[in-house]
């Protein structure tokens, strides 16, 4: 899940290989290590110390360095890429350990957006709009993806603790050559990357491309009992219904006990309605109108290391999943071959039945820099903090990495549509950011996260109705919520 590895894209001097392992679910994210630098650079005594996603600290760390100074960096200030571990989970252990213990070391840190609102929640991360200039702050505000920045604000205050360095959407993605054996062209694939459609339109279209093409079944995609279900996969199937898990997107970070869970409502049975529909060709209680098994049952054993290969091996027409595995299934097929179009949705946000819900969904990923409040370099690390808003550094780490740039605008220069392969896929993934709905992260989340992913889990393989896992988890949640 996204929540992410930093899905990445080096160039051609990495390679394949190296990438693909690099990327994985999002969530996931570098070798084994410590945010100390085990395994990672050799250290400089002044530097500003900066953990870092570990993949791209080792591949491109002097690269992104060098990338710095060419945008304003003081060349008297050097940054020292700390190695995170390479599971997200630890990596989020280490710095609560570093934070929890106040430990000056590291002076920044990169944070996955899924966790930053427990770290300000608990006081751990400096408050940048006390730390950084006031046109700085503004900036953030002008100029990035609200619904990403959002996830770096304290959700009373509004106050920003976090400067976004890059944004991870899922789409769909899907093969132009299945499609064209159906007799689809490019003018269709133009209207589909930019144009949603709805569940039911998509799965009646995937029907007919798997019957027309080489492509064994519809879709792969992630729904096994893990975290990337409940923050991704099932959290944006559900918004494009129109439900949620907390009441509307106003209660996606609390608080705790205060706001409604909306589980047991009709959109949230639908939602997995809809998807057992799409794995199970005999079920009884399948969506009229939707074309049913277009999807193996396997889904609700796999993750995106496991739904990745099904699509680049062509057994699969339609994937879903983060930018990483565009790259990776454009690389396979090549970019003439691979299309992406946004994640359809079942109602309009103007039907929905939970605020904030409701049309074309993408769940949320991506990571923020933190500064730590107990570092001794505070004056040079929000100098890195300012040039980390650079167009010139986030282009350059497009070219050179694959990370997308975390302002809607750069989608639309020339350096992003000339990128190879991502340039062709700007306008899908610019749309996808604009309709994120993040996760509802909370101090309960963790074990909330679980359970909505064997609900969902559950009803999805068979064996449990739809009705009775949304009445089991409505009980578990307002159970958790109330402590």
């Amino acid at each position: 899940m996204s929540g992410n590895r930093p899905r990445n894209a080096p160039r051609s001097r990495v390679s394949r290989r190296t990438f693909v392992a690099a990327a994985g679910a999002s969530g996931a994210v570098g070798l084994a290590g410590c945010i100390y630098g085990n395994g990672g650079g050799d250290g400089s005594e002044g530097a500003i110390s900066f953990g870092f996603d570990p993949s791209a600290a080792n591949e491109v760390g002097d690269e992104i360095e060098n990338l710095y100074h060419e945008n304003g960096l003081s060349e008297d200030i050097e940054i020292e890429f700390r190695p995170g571990a390479d599971n997200s989970d630890e990596r989020r252990d280490n710095y609560q350990t570093a934070l929890d213990t106040g430990e000056a070391e590291p002076d920044l840190m990169l944070m996955d957006n899924g966790w930053v609102n427990v770290f300000i929640q608990q006081g751990l991360i400096a408050n940048l709009t006390e730390e950084l200039e006031e046109e700085d702050v503004q900036r953030v505000s002008d100029e990035y993806f609200e619904g990403f920045t959002a996830t770096a604000r304290d959700p009373e205050s509004g106050d920003l603790y976090g400067v976004p360095l890059f944004p991870d959407f899922p789409v769909m993605i899907y093969r132009k050559d299945y499609a064209r054996e159906a007799g689809y062209e490019d003018g269709d694939f133009e209207s589909w990357a930019t144009e949603p459609i709805t569940w039911e339109e998509w799965s009646n279209l995937v029907e007919e491309v798997v019957g027309a093409s080489d492509a064994e079944f519809g879709l792969s995609t992630q729904w096994d009992v893990y975290e990337g279900t409940s923050c991704c996969t099932f959290n944006e199937v559900l918004s494009s219904w129109g439900g949620a898990y907390f009441g509307g997107r106003e209660n996606l970070f609390g608080p705790v006990g205060e706001r409604p869970v909306t589980v047991d409502e009709p959109e949230f049975v639908d939602s997995l309605r809809m998807m057992r529909t799409f794995v199970d060709p005999e079920y009884g209680d399948a969506l009229e109108g939707y074309a049913s098994g277009v999807a193996p049952s396997d889904i609700t054993s796999w993750t995106e290391d496991e739904s990745l290969p099904e699509f680049e091996n062509g057994n699969a027409a339609f994937h879903r999943n983060w930018p990483y595995a565009i790259r990776a299934a454009a690389e396979e097929h090549g970019v003439d071959n691979v299309g992406t179009m946004p994640i359809p949705y079942a109602v309009t946000e103007d039907e929905a039945n939970q605020p904030g819900t409701g049309g074309t969904t993408s769940a949320l990923g991506g990571w923020h820099i933190v500064l730590n409040p107990n570092s001794n370099r505070l004056e040079q690390a929000r100098e890195v903090l300012r040039v980390s808003m650079e167009d010139g550094l986030l282009l350059g780490i497009l070219d050179i990495w694959g990370w997308l740039p975390p302002k809607p605008e750069l989608f639309e220069s020339e350096e992003a549509e000339s990128a190879e392969p991502m340039g062709a896929y700007m306008n899908t993934l610019r749309l996808a950011g604009e309709n994120t709905m993040p996760r509802p992260v909370t101090e309960v989340w963790g074990t909330e996260s679980t359970r909505i992913a064997e609900e969902a889990n559950s009803a999805v393989s068979g064996s449990k109705d739809p009705e009775a896992a949304a009445a089991d988890l409505q009980s578990a949640l307002e159970d958790i919520e109330s402590g």
